[in-house]
Parts: C-alpha cells; structure tokens; sequence
C-alpha cells in the first residue's frame, strides 16, 4: 500500500512540474537568441501566404479572403488549380501561378482539411525510421505524396520555367500538411533539378507556413538555404516533439497524449533526443513571429 502511494505521489510530482513548465514557458523563449530578421528578406513571405490562401478560394475573381492593402492575386496569371476530386486524395488541392510582377512560378498548396480521410491517411502512413531518403529520414505519407506532386506537374512547372527564358525563381508554397509536402519537394527538386528543365538551386526557394515536422535535423540543416518555415507565437505542430502520426491517433484520447508526452520530457534527457537521427524536425531555416509577453 505505501509502495502505491509513493509511486502516486512521484506521478502527481512529475505531472505537477511538467505542467508549470508548460504554463510558464512562453512561445518566445524558443527564439530568445535569434537575431531579427531585415525586411527585405521576409518580404516574400506575406504574398507566400496570400497564394496559399488562394487555394482556399472558391471564386479567385471575388475572394473571400482578399486583402484592403498589400498584395493582390491577379486571377489571370493562375495556370492551373487542382481539387481533391483531380488528385484523388494522393495530395492536397494547389494552384499554380505565374507571378509575373515578382518573376516567380509558385506552386502553393493548402492545408489539413479535417473532413478528408485522404488527408489524415498521408499524415499516419508513417513510422520511426520508416523512410531514409537522401541521408536522412522523411516522413513517409508526405514524400509520396511529394513524388506524386512533382510527376504530375512537373512537365507544367518546366515548360513554364522555359518559357520565361529560364530567368523566374521556382517556388513552392504551402500551409500546416501542404507546408510538409511542399517541403519534401522542394528535396526531392534540389537533388534531381533536370526534372525542372535543370533550374539552379539558388532559383529554388521553399516557403512553408506553420511547418510540419517532416525531416530529421541533417536534412532540415542541410536545406536551409532553400528552405523557409514561419512559425507563429506558439503554433503547436512545428513546436512539439510528439510525431504527426502519435498526434492525430491521440487525437480522440487527449489525456492519454498528454501523459505521454509527459513521461517522455521527464525521463528523457534532451541530449539524447537530439542524438536520435530518426527524430523529425521542422524544415529548414525557421522565421518566429512573437509577441515576447508572459502567457502569450
């Protein structure tokens, strides 16, 4: 009986620190030391933004989320927009577009759609160290769904690129599970760039907003030149440590993920996490947009 009762009493300490930590730890002590970032070189990322939201879009012409200032979408430069229906789950819907004003071809996908079987069947066909890929680990489900995206577009996304005299940048673009395709695409691209007509890596460039944790730390290191993940204040996917897939099968079990989670900050030392080669992290070089309170 006192062995159960002290066992409780290490539970309800642990859980008790574990819960002060998180509700003392704000947002902005992961980016305390980071430099600021120059305007010049975070001004791609509002439009970035913008053509995601496009594809959200029912009506380009009249948008629902369409901007009093800042950049406007011009419907005419959309090449092609893709629906669930046309990709048959194997990616999420995207567009592409010419933006002729900036010399760039994007390609920008959407988001989880949380009433799309096919989307939460990309996010759990994974396990640890299920897929190597380039010396390091991937996230199965968004890799295939990446190779899937580059043969389907990829003849399109070159054509383009030599029609405009192979002097635009090549961009892809894309939120939350889009921003972990888009991610390994952009890998997948820099390493066989002959698909693209034989773009130059420095033409290439990855903007994913709220990033999936989808490539282990050499991959996110080696690619952030090309790159680019914003995280806003205390977004969770890209800040947790807990894979996409533990996620979203705890998702109808809150207390079971929390416990876990709990156990796992407890008992395992930081060090050896970062020692875990198979260990998923948010692509490439990251952008935090925070507001340093207390409790923000």
């Amino acid at each position: 009986m006192s062995l159960c009762c002290g066992v409780e009493c290490v539970v309800i300490i642990g859980f008790a620190r574990w819960v002060w930590k998180r509700c003392a730890h704000i947002s902005g002590n992961d980016s305390a030391n980071w430099t600021l970032v120059a305007p010049g070189e975070f001004e791609p990322i509002p439009r970035m933004c913008r053509l995601v939201l496009a594809v959200y879009e029912t009506d380009l012409h009249n948008p629902q989320f369409s901007p009093q200032h800042g950049y406007r979408l011009n419907p005419d430069w959309v090449i092609k927009r893709v629906t669930y229906e046309q990709t048959q789950g194997r990616a999420p819907p995207y567009l592409i577009y010419t933006d002729h004003e900036h010399k760039e071809i994007v390609l920008a996908v959407r988001g989880l759609n949380l009433y799309k079987e096919s989307d939460y069947k990309t996010l759990l066909d994974n396990r640890l160290g299920m897929q190597m890929f380039d010396g390091g680990f991937v996230h199965h489900g968004l890799l295939k769904s990446a190779v899937w995206l580059l043969n389907a577009e990829g003849e399109t996304l070159k054509r383009l690129w030599e029609e405009s005299g192979k002097e635009y940048g090549m961009v892809f673009a894309g939120h939350s599970l889009g921003s972990g395709v888009v991610s390994l695409l952009t890998v997948i691209v820099a390493n066989h760039r002959d698909k693209l007509g034989g773009v130059p890596r420095e033409k290439i460039r990855c903007y994913a907003m709220a990033p999936a944790r989808c490539m282990s730390l050499n991959l996110a290191v080696k690619y952030a030149d090309v790159i680019h993940s914003v995280i806003l204040q205390d977004d969770f996917l890209p800040r947790t440590a807990t894979p996409l897939e533990d996620v979203f099968k705890s998702i109808f079990c809150l207390p079971c993920l929390l416990l876990l989670v709990c156990l796992r900050d407890t008992f395992i030392p930081e060090g050896r996490k970062l020692r875990d080669s198979r260990r998923f992290y948010a692509p490439g070089r990251m952008y935090h947009i925070v507001e340093r309170r207390f409790c923000r």
